[in-house]
């Protein structure tokens, strides 16, 4: 069977993997800003939540485009293949990461919706602890590359092949963005209005109101 790999399809490989690498970078911004609002959840609730929801929108188009790699590296087709899969942990802790993303996303939107839920806090709580062990190798693991390969997106450069698609991939990122920040101003409550009877100490643990 014929290995050859046409250009149209080379190029996709890299475009999925600069649409990756783009989001990542942005997700990694992000949740730093969030990740720093938990230093100080209840003198920062506005601003935890509005990232928080900001965040879906660029999770699920990062999510998209790595399981698109994923399947298409496992459904053997010859242009993914040839590109060749990452590290065999990053492959392990891969499908967590995607779990426990979405488990500390939802687990947000549970407490957003339902307010005063220990459940949902301890769930919530649990999620970050996971996530952050997990998003700690991702990160480290994929942190030269997506640099180097975001590096290639943003430069124009004659001959590139990837560079076809360039203006799509950016505003699919620029896109989700705006998305984010929509669902975010529409969704973020008052810090007194839904979270008015559930309040969180400075070690991040519910305390009722008397």
């Amino acid at each position: 069977m014929s290995t050859e790999v046409s250009a149209p399809t080379a190029s996709g490989v890299q475009g999925n993997a600069r649409l990756t690498a783009l989001m990542g970078l942005l997700l990694t911004i992000l949740l730093l800003i969030e990740g720093a609002t938990v230093l100080d959840v209840r003198g920062m609730i506005t601003l935890h939540l509005f990232v928080g929801l900001m965040l879906i929108p660029p999770v699920l188009l990062k999510t998209g485009s790595t399981l698109y790699r994923f399947g298409s590296y496992y459904r053997g087709r010859p242009a993914y293949v040839r590109r060749g899969a990452p590290h065999v942990v990053l492959r392990v802790i891969g499908p967590l990461v995607v779990v426990s993303s979405v488990a500390l996303l939802g687990t947000g939107v549970w407490l957003l919706l339902g307010g005063r839920n220990d459940t949902a806090v301890t769930l919530h709580q649990g999620s970050f602890i996971v996530w952050v062990a997990l998003m700690t190798v991702h990160f480290l693991g994929h942190l030269k590359e997506a640099c180097v390969v975001s590096w290639h997106e943003m430069r124009r450069r004659a001959g590139d092949p990837a560079t076809r698609h360039r203006s799509v991939r950016l505003l699919a990122v620029s896109g989700s963005l705006l998305v984010g920040v929509g669902l975010a101003a529409a969704l973020t409550p008052p810090s007194n209005s839904v979270w008015e009877h559930h309040h969180y100490s400075r070690g991040g643990h519910p305390v009722r109101r008397g």
